[in-house]
């Protein structure tokens, strides 16, 4: 799927969903249910365009696991559901996690470390409802990747620009503003730049758990053994 740019539209703009779209809508929210249902008891966050309901045919289903726990009882909550796990790591600077890819579109994630109050923001950033929302049929407000803030609506959403409204966004969405600022920084030289790779990007091997492959990581690079000294990881 071609990467989506930055964009600017200046005034608000309000957006009223197709039929369509409602329903790609129900359709990836009833499926997210079924899988946060198996995790409840890890509090698990619908986050992305599902949690805001700017979806699209191709939009992923992402749920997140704010809390660190061991990553057998994740994958035993998920019994029978587990087609591919990874530990990813966007730069030596940010949250080493866990991924569990149950098909094509929809990924679990964890954390492998203890998350800071700036990393769980990330997932505020975009957008994220619990399983109660997802129960109730919430919609989160949440930033997309072309730095537009979506205001769910009745009818659909309101679209803002984000560049310039740092402070207003954060507080719509209940995040500090160097969050704001960071993303938009991310993103706007990730436009001008490209993308320039994820730090740690492993497959986790079907008779490892993560816990050990993260430790074998760890051994070999120093920065990873750091940032686990630092944050009680393995």
């Amino acid at each position: 799927m071609p990467r989506e740019k930055v964009v600017r539209i200046w005034d608000e703009r309000g957006v009223i969903y197709s039929p369509k779209r409602w329903r790609y809508l129900r359709e990836k929210r009833k499926k997210a249910l079924q899988i946060m249902r198996k995790l409840a008891v890890f509090d698990p966050l619908l986050y992305g365009s599902v949690a805001r309901g700017d979806v699209r045919r191709d939009s992923d289903i992402d749920i997140f696991i704010p809390i660190r726990a061991p990553g057998y009882l994740i994958e035993l909550a998920l019994e029978g559901l587990v087609r591919r796990r990874k530990i990813v790591m966007a730069t030596p600077w940010h949250l080493i996690k866990g991924v569990i890819e149950i098909d094509e579109e929809t990924t679990v994630t964890f954390p492998l470390i203890e998350p800071t109050d700036r990393e769980l923001d990330f997932y505020r950033w975009g957008g994220a409802i619990d399983l109660w929302g997802v129960k109730t049929k919430e919609r989160a407000p949440g930033v997309n990747k072309k730095l537009i803030l979506i205001i769910p609506t009745e009818r659909g959403h309101i679209e803002r620009e984000v560049v310039g409204r740092e402070s207003e966004v954060a507080r719509v969405l209940g995040v500090s503003t160097d969050i704001v600022t960071e993303r938009v920084h991310v993103l706007t030289r990730r436009d001008a730049i490209g993308r320039t790779g994820i730090y740690i990007n492993e497959e986790v091997p079907d008779w490892m758990s993560f816990e050990e492959a993260l430790k074998l990581i760890a051994d070999r690079d120093p920065d990873v053994r750091r940032k686990v000294r630092e944050r009680g990881g393995i």
